[in-house]
């Protein structure tokens, strides 16, 4: 849906160039046609149905942009929510990019009032992105919230496995629940989530090089509704 209502925009567009970057790969479907329409039209949303915070401000903002990054940042956010029940959430996801540069570089940005309601001003932001981290870097450079753990491409690829390429460059949703509970104030009271997660990480590079594929609960993990 997200595809088709990004493909329909560009194709009604005139005087611009536009680039899609898309998967190959047969996908969920985690957006309603409604719901896809409404964030090419905005270019970001905060995803209710993931999101714990009750509109209430975060503990943490998870954010995505593309579509291995949504999945990985889905899946964080669901093994979040089971281990820690009571951390409030705010994930978003972006498909605009440029949306998120400043209205000094680009007229359509977000105002820094807009940016901050999505982003906030201080709050831990982990971001999975499918490009390269720098270019995140320079957008938030600008904003007020510098308190950001950025997961993008880091030029780390191989022949293997379609998870494996996203633990090279530490964008899984392993890694993911790593850098949230890293990055809250009290992290120190993580240790055994973090080390669960180190596990988890270590258990797939066994499972990769005994079976060529990817752990069960990764390949055939689907979105569970938050309670």
């Amino acid at each position: 849906n997200s595809l088709l209502a990004v493909f329909d925009k560009t194709i009604n567009d005139r005087d611009k160039i536009n680039l899609i970057v898309a998967s190959k790969h047969p996908r969920q479907q985690f957006y309603s046609a409604a719901e896809a329409k409404e964030l090419v039209d905005k270019g970001l949303k905060i995803i209710d149905w993931a999101s714990t915070d009750k509109n209430a401000e975060p503990d943490v903002v998870i954010a995505a942009a593309g579509t291995e990054p949504n999945l990985e940042a889905l899946a964080a956010i669901s093994i979040l929510h089971k281990k820690l029940p009571d951390l409030k959430i705010r994930f978003i996801n972006v498909v605009d990019l440029l949306k998120l540069r400043s209205p000094k570089v680009d007229p359509r940005g977000l105002s820094d009032d807009e940016f901050d309601a999505y982003f906030t001003k201080d709050k831990p932001v982990i971001f999975a992105f499918h490009g390269y981290e720098g270019l995140l870097r320079d957008i938030f450079y600008y904003r007020h919230n510098h308190n950001v753990a950025f997961h993008g491409y880091r030029e780390n690829g191989d022949i293997t496995t379609p998870f494996d390429m996203r633990v090279l460059s530490q964008m899984d949703r392993f890694d993911l629940v790593k850098s949230v509970a890293l990055s809250l104030p009290d992290a120190d009271k993580y240790g055994q989530l973090v080390a669960e997660m180190d596990a988890k990480v270590a258990k797939h590079h066994q499972y990769i090089r005994d079976e060529g594929t990817d752990l069960p609960e990764v390949k055939y993990w689907e979105w569970e509704p938050l309670d």
